[in-house]
């Protein structure tokens, strides 16, 4: 198959950085790879012909022309017209497919001659805004599988970027969005105000097209995602062996938007682990550690959240077992990869752009390619055995958890603290002095206030670990926790048993 020619024009020196790494992305992703050949004049051998007459012959030659237009209107030829301009005039002559996207710059930023061409620009085509290159490369995703799916070169689009006929505005959650917006501002700096409406910010994240959709606007967003997507959901379990076999303690499956479902299924996994505490000879602050650190739990339930095959029937499974946690997910490494290169730095190839981008700016997700390489590394550090990614049907993660010694001490703990669930364990570990139930739980790294009362402080208060400071009014704005005499025994039995 003949691959589609883009024609990337912009002024070099202000795009050069952006310029090639669209090149690199185009030609490097799992789709658009197959379809388009970017064209960069900077890559062309020395040739005899002047470089106007290179440009225009190659718009020409090309079905597309993607022009990237900034601050500069770049260097004027006798008549005063900057090669850009040039090659758009080109492009529109010969009746080519024309993408234009534009930088956040205001008009008073930018050159005068660049606010024309942008005006004539604007006349005739729909423009995009970037601000940053990730942003130029998830905008250029967009537009051009729209390409290919009015050409009718593929009849289906990519999962995400499909739009789903099915779905409105109404659909969503717009106090979620506005959620959203205000945690990207402060993450990443996202440049839209929550003011701005649910339109603005979702045709700004490429998720909403001509009055249409996403799939990926309805799984970030939605206010029932699983009401399209029945299986957008995690299964996780609980095993007190090293093998899937009744009876299971703990069963739960989550649902939600993809924000909702990382939350929840990292909070499950947390509140099964052992945390031990520290000393505090060199802080005043309380420290402790889950046995499995959080960075690891949290990066590998967000890779198969964000990473995962939607088109499958299958959800993710994360299981607990007594030495390791595994955690399944849909789909595929992209071609050509072997799970040896996720243990090191690499390009980040995401299965769901669209959908992996909110993720990356409301602060869930790295853009680098660091996420496995970093469970690998923090792993090591905190002295766990190496991490295991292998693909078969599925994509699994499997975590070690830390190899259990002293056998006759931890069975002596574990009769002591019989009753005592891993939850209200954990409170009673960190609770020094008296405390506020926020303060508990910002020491144990969790996010969910509701599920925090519900699994750990309701249930400790009934087992007489903990009492109020003011039992007669449980909802006095002071209102703090201490450790019952009961509580203070079973903290001295779990801390000699560490």
């Amino acid at each position: 198959m003949t691959k589609i020619k883009i024609f990337i024009s912009s002024v070099q020196s202000e795009f050069a950085k952006e310029r090639m790494e669209l090149h690199d992305y185009l030609l490097s992703d799992a789709l658009l790879g197959k379809f388009f050949e970017p064209f960069l004049f900077e890559l062309l051998p020395a040739t005899d012909f002047s470089a106007s007459h290179v440009y225009l012959r190659e718009v020409e030659q090309s079905s597309i022309y993607l022009g990237i237009l900034g601050e500069f209107y770049g260097f004027e030829d006798n008549e005063g017209v900057s090669p850009t301009e040039r090659e758009f005039d080109h492009a529109t002559l010969h009746h080519k497919t024309r993408f234009v996207f534009l930088t956040h710059h205001t008009e008073k930023e930018r050159h005068k001659k660049e606010n024309n061409f942008i005006k004539k620009v604007q006349s005739a085509l729909v423009r995009k805004q970037f601000c940053s290159t990730e942003d130029l490369k998830l905008a250029v995703y967009s537009s051009l599988v729209n390409y290919l799916i009015e050409k009718e070169i593929i009849r289906t689009a990519p999962f995400d970027a499909s739009t789903n006929s099915k779905a409105t505005i109404d659909n969503l959650d717009k106090d979620k969005i506005v959620g959203f917006v205000r945690l990207a501002n402060s993450k990443r700096g996202f440049p839209l105000p929550e003011t701005s409406s649910a339109k603005e910010i979702l045709t700004h994240l490429n998720l909403y097209n001509e009055g249409k959709l996403t799939n990926a606007a309805i799984l970030l967003f939605g206010k029932e995602p699983q009401h399209f997507f029945i299986n957008s959901e995690v299964r996780c379990a609980f095993f007190y062996g090293i093998n899937v076999e009744k009876p299971i303690p703990s069963y739960k499956v989550f649902k939600g938007d993809v924000f909702e479902l990382v939350k929840q299924t990292e909070e499950f996994v947390l509140s099964k682990l052992d945390y031990s505490i520290g000393t505090r000879s060199e802080s005043t602050s309380i420290p402790g550690a889950y046995e499995i650190p959080k960075e690891i739990v949290s990066e590998a339930i967000v890779n198969a959240v964000a990473h995962r095959d939607y088109t499958c029937n299958g959800s993710i499974q994360v299981m607990l077992f007594k030495d390791r946690l595994e955690i399944w997910n849909p789909g595929c490494l992209p071609l050509g990869w072997t799970t040896e290169k996720l243990k090191k730095l690499h390009r980040s190839v995401p299965a769901n752009p669209l959908l992996a981008d909110p993720m990356y700016l409301a602060g869930y997700i790295e853009r680098l390619g660091t996420g496995t390489a970093d469970i690998v590394r923090i792993a090591k550090e905190a002295g766990l055995q190496e991490p295991e990614f292998i693909q078969d049907d599925d994509f699994k993660t499997i975590i070690y958890r830390k190899t259990v010694t002293g056998q006759a001490t931890m069975e002596a703990t574990m009769e002591a603290t019989m009753e005592a669930t891993m939850e209200a364990k954990k409170v009673v570990l960190v609770l020094n002095g008296e405390m506020k139930r926020a303060d508990i739980q910002k020491v144990l790294q969790l996010k969910n206030d509701e599920n925090f009362r519900l699994q750990y402080i309701i249930p400790t208060l009934e087992l007489g670990y903990i009492e109020m400071k003011y039992p007669d009014n449980p909802k006095h704005p002071d209102q703090k926790y201490r450790l019952t005499k009961k509580g203070l025994e079973i903290k001295k039995v779990l801390e000699e048993g560490k």
